[in-house]
């Protein structure tokens, strides 16, 4: 079938939600709420922590733990999870991402790239405790020209 052949509906306006996956939460809430400063919005024992980024929301799931099916009938939500490192990047403004890259050396965290994209966005890459890699970019590296 043919995209042409489906019926219409609206393009999403934002991305809500994205999620990492972590084996130790209470890492991840250390460092996204310790040193990122993300806001956490819940977390439920050694599930998931979720936390406030800007106008969406970063979750952080134990794929032990969300891979088991659901056992609330009013909440279906399917078991999912990932190994591996996954990916996250975070809007910032330039300035913003040298303040960053202060903080981030003075809490231990290692840089992993620092680079200017060709259409002159700034990035700046480095890890979470469980190995996710991390991003900071200006917000308009993905605008077309």
């Amino acid at each position: 079938m043919s995209q042409s052949d489906l019926p219409p509906a609206p393009l999403p306006p934002a991305l809500l939600e994205a999620a990492l996956y972590c084996d130790d939460l209470d890492r991840a809430e250390a460092f996204y709420a310790g040193i990122l400063g993300l806001p956490r919005i819940q977390r439920v024992g050694n599930r998931h922590v979720f936390f406030r980024a800007g106008t969406g929301t970063l979750l952080v799931f134990n794929a032990d733990e969300t891979e088991k099916p659901p056992t609330n009938p009013a909440m279906p939500v399917p078991p999912h999870g990932a190994r591996g490192p996954g990916h996250a990047c975070l809007a910032m403004p330039a300035e913003g991402i040298t303040a960053w890259e202060t903080r981030l050396r003075a809490a231990g965290v290692e840089i992993e790239a620092d680079f200017t994209w060709p259409n002159g966005a700034r990035s700046l890459y480095f890890r979470d405790p469980c190995g996710n890699s991390l991003e900071f970019a200006e917000p308009w590296l993905w605008d077309e020209s």
